[in-house]
């Protein structure tokens, strides 16, 4: 039997990294990691999508993408043919996108974040040590985050909030956990509900989705 390819695609300026701890059977599976690339001046989703598929080798391979790494998987299957789509952590349209979104794209609030100290978390981890959440969370920060260049993280929040998907394709399947705070559950539909699972269930509910992931592409 010939395996399945299956490309990963991280959440925003997350390093594959984050799929460290997913593994699916060696007989059946091909597992392949896409890194973000820096956008072109102005790049639409679309073109960028078109020059991330470019790293796609496999025809008819399974597309995973985490948070906008989800958003991004959506538009990459626009432009090749794919056996499936899924979507951890994410939204399968901009009618999914929680209030605090939406009003940040209607008042371009978001052009006035200063994406640039998402970069300095090797920084801030001189100073923040201990067991806190805080500092948990700073260790994690450190340890994924892979693109920390401002035109990248200007670029990428932009198209998270403009997206301009409002109808969701009805193939993609969504696993979604119930305690996300960056995408509310109560904003999302048709989905695979995972219990207890945070936005960053991909590193510390890994052994759901190694135990359903296979079964979620081959049916």
């Amino acid at each position: 039997m010939s395996k399945i390819q299956v490309y990963f695609v991280p959440g925003l300026a997350a390093s594959t990294a984050i799929f460290e701890n997913i593994k699916l059977p060696k007989e059946q599976f091909e597992m392949y990691y896409l890194e973000w690339i820096l956008p072109i001046y102005n790049e639409t989703l679309q073109c960028y999508a078109k020059r991330m598929c470019e790293k796609v080798k496999h025809e008819n391979c399974v597309l995973i993408g985490v948070s906008f790494g989800g958003i991004m998987v959506q538009e990459m299957s626009e432009i090749i043919k794919t056996k499936k789509v899924i979507i951890i952590s994410s939204v399968k349209s901009n009618q999914e996108l929680p209030i605090h979104m939406k009003l940040a794209k209607a008042t371009k609030l978001y052009k006035a974040i200063p994406t640039s100290l998402l970069g300095q978390v090797n920084y801030l981890s001189r100073y923040i040590k201990g067991r806190s959440v805080l500092a948990k969370r700073v260790k994690l920060y450190n340890k994924y985050l892979f693109m920390k260049q401002t035109n990248y993280l200007d670029w990428a929040i932009e198209n998270v909030l403009l997206w301009q998907r409002s109808v969701p394709d009805e193939k993609v399947i969504h696993i979604h956990g119930d305690e996300d705070m960056v995408f509310p559950i109560s904003n999302i539909k048709n989905c695979i509900v995972v219990k207890g699972g945070t936005h960053i269930m991909i590193v510390n509910k890994y052994k759901w989705l190694n135990k359903n992931l296979p079964h979620l592409i081959l049916d």
